[in-house]
């Protein structure tokens, strides 16, 4: 990946998105969680103060060895118990309907087969689990959807492969889960990366065909 990738965007990451800002959007996303979860893109752990208490384990994906490094305090400090089991969201080394609820945040965006993700994220999820996911993604507004997608290559590179212009929401739909609820908005700061998705979904009792 080189040493920008491997060493300097994980300390950004860690930086930008473990903020207390951020955290306000994290708390409501994982409101209701339960039980054994499954989070693909770990990061550094950022999620970990804003899980319920009735999460009890926590299994983490993530590839950058300094980001799990870099989680260590909050696992600590974590009241559920952290396990590493892969490196790759899209290929994860876990049993069908094995957990009861999976997370992304700010990581749909950068993997690079996304529906494969979605795939397993639906695989490994019991029936009726919930997938929480924040994300920034496609804006509804054509003037900065046209940013977005003149700005994919620039984020591609310098941003661990983001794609800013991904529409998080409809690939989580056409991945077979149906809506528990969906919110989107705009946070302050450059636009063609502000605009976020979120919600919580469910996994239905069958995968989706086609």
């Amino acid at each position: 990946m080189g040493w920008y990738a491997d060493h300097v965007l994980p300390r950004v990451f860690d930086w930008t998105l473990g903020t207390a800002g951020m955290g306000e959007l994290r708390g409501p996303v994982l409101a209701g969680l339960a039980g054994t979860v499954v989070e693909v893109g770990f990061g550094s752990g950022p999620n970990l103060p804003y899980y319920p208490a009735a999460v009890e384990r926590v299994l983490a994906v993530e590839p950058s060895t300094v980001s799990r490094r870099r989680a260590a305090r909050r696992i600590t400090s974590a009241g559920a118990k952290v396990e590493f089991v892969g490196l790759d969201g899209a290929a994860l080394v876990l049993p069908d309907a094995s957990v009861d609820g999976a997370v992304s945040t700010w990581t749909l965006c950068s993997i690079p087969d996304v529906c494969a993700a979605l795939a397993e994220l639906h695989r490994v999820l019991v029936p009726g689990g919930t997938l929480a996911f924040l994300e920034h993604g496609l804006s509804p507004e054509p003037r900065v959807a046209r940013w977005q997608h003149r700005m994919s290559g620039i984020q591609q590179r310098t941003a661990g492969g983001c794609h800013p212009e991904r529409d998080i929401t409809a690939l989580v739909l056409s991945a077979g889960f149906e809506p528990r609820w969906l919110a989107n908005r705009t946070l302050p700061g450059p636009r063609y990366l502000g605009y976020v998705h979120s919600g919580q979904v469910v996994r239905g009792a069958a995968p989706p065909t086609g």
